[in-house]
């Protein structure tokens, strides 16, 4: 027993060690991977909790308070909304502590890039605490992550166009046959596979002998937006290109697919799933996957590029830059003490992890009105029909104001 305890001992130091040896390894160069390696360990613990926290949470007297005890979905709901609660108010204190940071010589500096050991502590106490707030507390944020998921969809379409000009614009200038003949070619292919996967939309979301009129309206009103995509564009006073356009289109056509793919899977419209009516384990965890990969990049992009907010006195170059930017000459510079601007802003880039905490809330609770089969989906019901539809409808005035503001106000800087 006296050898077992003290085997116990020494693993259970070594594993610490290693822990603190890997966490404090977190410097300049991984630190944003390191944001995402904990919100993703957020939306992980959201989901476990939404599946085998309900028994406890009906248990706790401040939480389950009600004269008649609600249904299981109502206390994963609030599981999955008090983890991400948690998860909104350590980023949202995160970017109060770095707002106003100009060069890397900025003391905060240090603990966006360090600290790591107290900073998942406070996460982990953050979260924990959580529970312990009123259900009201809860409920308005409940309420509030609808705006704030909206907020997060709409960084989402202003980096996409961001990135489509941009993506033009460098081909473009290098001003070769080759890439201009590579603008067609990726054109083309966009274009083909949007009226391809039209196609598809019409087989699958509007099956015979059904009056699918609201799914016939979405697929034809964005095919619609898919040419006067291509018309803006090629306008002679708008100066604009297919390139932007087809990925504008193809992307448009995927939100289309996505809203209606979240449809009840009892509405006899959706053909894609009606027929599904188990769930199972791998779907969940494969519509999980999904989930994390996009918010995860979204916030990652968004909170990285310079162009949708850039920190004070950095230069815009720094929205070219890796998730890992660590050159040479910035070792040098580190070793010579000399300070640099920020290629980022900080602040906003943990804004954009409050804002992803909110949406993937939403979307794990199925925009908090999920019922029935839908509540063990991910992303599942008419608000996210609703919601995907409109971030469409955005994504498409954003475009075409893009192209049409530089013609209408030809004597303005954009």
């Amino acid at each position: 027993m006296w050898a077992a305890s003290c085997l116990a001992s020494c693993c259970a130091a070594c594993a610490c060690e290693a822990c603190r040896t890997a966490v404090g390894s977190i410097g300049r160069r991984s630190a944003r991977i390191a944001y995402c390696g904990l919100f993703t360990l957020s939306l992980f613990a959201s989901w476990a909790l939404r599946e085998v926290a309900a028994p406890l949470l009906q248990s706790i007297p401040w939480i389950n308070h009600f004269h008649k005890t609600p249904d299981r979905e109502w206390f994963e709901t609030d599981a999955v909304l008090r983890v991400s609660l948690g998860n909104f108010v350590f980023f949202a204190i995160l970017a109060i502590i770095m707002a106003g940071i100009k060069d890397q010589k900025d003391p905060r500096d240090k603990i966006h890039h360090g600290g790591w050991m107290a900073k998942i502590f406070c996460w982990v106490v953050v979260v924990f605490l959580m529970f312990f707030v009123p259900n009201g507390i809860v409920s308005f944020y409940e309420s509030i992550s609808k705006f704030g998921s909206g907020l997060f969809l709409l960084v989402q379409v202003v980096l996409l166009l961001d990135f489509v000009h941009g993506w033009n614009e460098n081909w473009v200038a290098k001003d070769e046959q080759f890439w201009y003949m590579a603008l067609l070619v990726v054109s083309v292919v966009c274009y083909i596979a949007t009226l391809s996967f039209s196609g598809l939309l019409f087989h699958w979301f509007t099956p015979s002998g059904h009056d699918c009129g609201l799914n016939l309206f979405f697929i034809v009103s964005t095919l619609i937006l898919v040419f006067v995509f291509a018309i803006v564009a090629l306008h002679p006073k708008i100066n604009g290109s297919l390139l932007p356009a087809s990925v504008i289109a193809l992307y448009c056509t995927y939100l289309c697919y996505s809203g209606l793919s979240s449809e009840p899977r009892d509405y006899e419209c959706n053909g894609l799933h009606n027929h599904s009516k188990a769930v199972s384990s791998g779907s969940l965890s494969l519509g999980l996957l999904t989930t994390i990969l996009s918010v995860v990049y979204s916030a990652v992009r968004a909170g990285s590029s310079a162009t949708v907010l850039s920190a004070p006195g950095s230069p815009r170059a720094g929205a070219d830059k890796p998730l890992l930017p660590f050159s040479k000459a910035d070792e040098e510079a580190e070793k010579k003490d000399v300070p640099r601007p920020v290629t980022y802003s900080y602040s906003f880039f943990h804004l954009i992890f409050s804002l992803a905490s909110m949406y993937s809330a939403m979307l794990l609770t199925g925009w908090s009105t999920s019922v029935g089969e839908s509540g063990k989906l991910v992303d599942v019901g008419w608000p996210s029909v609703w919601v995907r539809i409109a971030t469409q409808w955005a994504t498409a005035g954003l475009y075409i104001w893009s192209l049409v503001t530089p013609f209408l106000f030809p004597d303005r800087e954009f």
